[in-house]
């Protein structure tokens, strides 16, 4: 499976990147919305995950949810959003424009693993 790390901080993809492989997930980072989905397009399928910051220059997370949810291709994509956001209302936009969790930096590993596990992407009880 493959994941997609969408976070304008190098050293926050790193963290997410190690993670995801230990998961068994082969990573692809961009450093912005734009760059996602322009990576996406160069793929020969999308990705089964996409880690999505919501606060980057150029095209920032919630509208490259946005943006990805309105191609066909992408629906299937899980996203989820990993970002310092964490009032209720912003929550409440990221999942009503089409992403499907929520997790709020700073993350333990664990708590990231939980996430993926609760949505079936990597067996429970996974660990590092």
């Amino acid at each position: 499976m493959r994941a997609l790390i969408v976070d304008d901080s190098r050293t926050m993809r790193r963290i997410v990147r190690r993670i995801v492989e230990g998961c068994g997930f082969e990573a692809v980072e961009a450093g912005d919305g734009q760059a996602a989905l322009d990576a996406i397009g160069a793929m020969d399928r999308p990705p089964d995950l996409a880690l999505v910051d919501w606060n980057m220059p150029v095209m920032d997370g919630l509208e490259f949810v946005s943006r990805a949810r309105a191609q066909p291709a992408l629906r299937a994509m899980t996203i989820v959003m990993v970002t310092t956001e964490s009032e209720q209302s912003q929550i409440v936009r990221a999942l009503a424009a089409g992403a499907h969790e929520y997790v709020i930096k700073p993350f333990t590993a664990d708590s990231m693993i939980d996430k993926l596990a609760l949505l079936g992407l990597v067996p429970n009880g996974a660990s590092l």
